[in-house]
């Protein structure tokens, strides 16, 4: 949307004339109003006459005009228009509440005295209205109209519209949109006069208020990975989870309610609990520099559900690390118990089983190298998905003799045994205070390992990352091994991710929609109609 033109007076003004004006076409409807005009331009041609009576009685005294020459008269010409054309057209009125209760407007605003967010959020609506009632010629656009029949599409398009809005009313902005082009008699659900609502967007408000079947996502793709230049290649996300799918209801929702800009960034991560979420990012600050510098998006899902966005990121070809828990179970895969090595133990975590690595057996997860932990995609240099779970730590420190071997079972406990010193010195209640008696206490690595355990049975997680994060010499925490490693490794993938040409020039395929594009980041266009997207 331009600066010219945008605010709600101008588009006033302008669907005035379009489809109100009583001086075009008038009919019954509009004699009231032309009467009252003319009743005021007599009155003031009336008081105009008075007013110049003394000057041009002056003139005559020069003998011009004589008695038979023409003589001056004074006329006006009153435009309705006219009364819209200042900077007041639009106020807003302000109500205060009486002695009696009742509401009385005291003040009005003036247009731009309202916030901006609402003003731009009014404007864009009424301007839909406005090519709404242009394409139904409603009022006097129907006057003096060459063609009789209504053209069978009606085809609108955004740009952006988050340049305009705050986050709030871009959420309100996409979800009445539509609507508001398809409410007049002659369309709402009826399908012989169709409208498609094209919006591009870098909002992921915008996006998460959209459904899948409508997103159609623009993937850049350096030169030598489709074509010998950079292009963009469009990804149709109505077909990520098929028809009537569960799974795309669960990420609807779920993307809905935990904010994450999977369709921007450069890359996700997935973590599995509260005191990931708040204490990852943290350690990206203090301790990866370059990755600070990246966009990420960090996702909080389960072990047990982040499997269920596997469809999604595959679409988008989004680099991804998930951090998530072994979820040990006995050999029979019934009852929760602590990691060892050589139990024949399981995993219940559904994103190990059935995503990546694809192993359910515990041993086979601890010995699994960074390869087996990585999916690639041979046809897809830049798109990988790596999993970092929990593996064996070995401990020389405080009271445990000789080299011992710890099995951590979620990322607590595995933090603690990698800064024994930390925790045995750090104040808190809860789960801080349990592992410090287990340190205290001491006993090896399975003995602490084991108090552990029970402590994180009914632990509360998310005040155990609140008491770590308050400390005072945070940036000395040492970052557990699994994530450390898969840090490093999306820090790898991303600096790889960033070059502008590929070695390997490949033949675009013959079916896919590309399209030549400059260096710029991931966009989403959401096409939206009553029917088919």
């Amino acid at each position: 949307m331009s600066a010219s033109g945008s605010r709600l007076s101008d588009q006033l003004r302008s669907y005035y004339a379009k489809h109100l004006d009583p001086t075009k076409g008038p009919d019954p409807k509009d004699l009231g109003a032309l009467q009252a005009i003319e009743a005021a331009q007599d009155a003031f041609d009336q008081r105009l006459t008075e007013s110049f009576k003394a000057a041009f009685t002056e003139v005559e005294g020069m003998g011009y005009p004589g008695v038979t020459d023409p003589r001056p008269r004074v006329s006006t010409r009153l435009k309705a228009i006219d009364g819209l054309n200042h900077n007041a057209a639009i106020s807003f009125e302000v109500d205060v509440i009486a002695e009696d209760g009742a509401a009385t407007p005291v003040l009005r605003l003036p247009e731009a005295n309202n916030g901006l967010g609402y003003q731009n959020l009014i404007s864009m609506i009424f301007r839909l209205m406005s090519f709404r009632d242009a394409w139904m010629r409603v009022g006097k656009a129907s006057t003096g109209a060459t063609v009789t029949t209504t053209e069978p599409l009606h085809l609108v398009l955004v740009e952006e519209p988050e340049a305009h809005l705050h986050a709030q009313v871009q959420q309100v902005f996409i979800k009445k949109a539509y609507a508001v082009l398809r409410a007049h008699e002659d369309l709402g659900d009826d399908q012989k006069l169709r409208t498609q609502l094209v919006v591009s967007t870098h909002s992921s408000h915008v996006a998460h208020e959209t459904s899948f079947s409508c997103l159609r996502y623009f993937r850049r793709l350096p030169a030598g990975m489709a074509a010998k230049v950079p292009v963009s290649t469009v990804i149709n996300l109505s077909e990520v989870f098929g028809p009537g799918s569960e799974t795309e209801r669960f990420v609807t929702r779920y993307l809905r309610a935990q904010h994450a800009d999977l369709f921007f960034a450069d890359a996700a991560i997935l973590v599995e609990g509260p005191a990931e979420r708040m204490l990852v990012p943290n350690f990206i600050r203090a301790h990866y520099d370059e990755l600070n510098q990246c966009y990420i998006t960090l996702l909080e899902i389960g072990g047990s559900h982040a499997h269920r966005l596997k469809p999604l990121i595959d679409h988008l070809g989004l680099l991804t690390l998930i951090i998530t828990d072994l979820d040990t179970l006995d050999k029979t895969g019934g009852a929760s118990v602590p990691p060892a090595k050589g139990a024949s133990q399981k995993t219940n975590n559904a994103t190990l089983k059935t995503w990546v690595p694809k192993l359910d057996d515990v041993d086979e997860l601890m010995r699994a190298d960074a390869a087996t932990k990585t999916l690639h995609e041979d046809d897809d240099p830049l798109f990988a998905v790596r999993a970092a779970y929990q593996i064996p730590l070995g401990l020389t420190s405080l009271g445990i003799v000789g080299p011992e071997v710890a099995y951590p079972y979620t990322f607590e406990d595995a933090l603690a045994f990698e800064n024994l010193s930390f925790f045995a010195e750090l104040d808190g209640t809860g789960l801080v205070r349990k592992f410090r008696d287990a340190i205290a206490d001491g006993g090896g690595a399975a003995a602490i390992g084991g108090k552990m355990y029970l402590a994180l049975k009914n632990g509360k997680k998310a005040e155990f990352a609140l008491d770590v994060m308050e400390v005072e010499n945070f940036d000395t925490i040492v970052v557990p091994r699994y994530i450390a490693e898969g840090l490093e490794w999306l820090l790898a993938q991303l600096k790889k991710k960033q070059v502008e040409i590929l070695p390997l020039v490949k033949e675009a395929p013959p079916e896919e929609e590309i399209e030549a594009d400059s260096p710029v980041e991931e966009h989403v266009v959401a096409e939206i109609e009553g029917a088919d997207a």
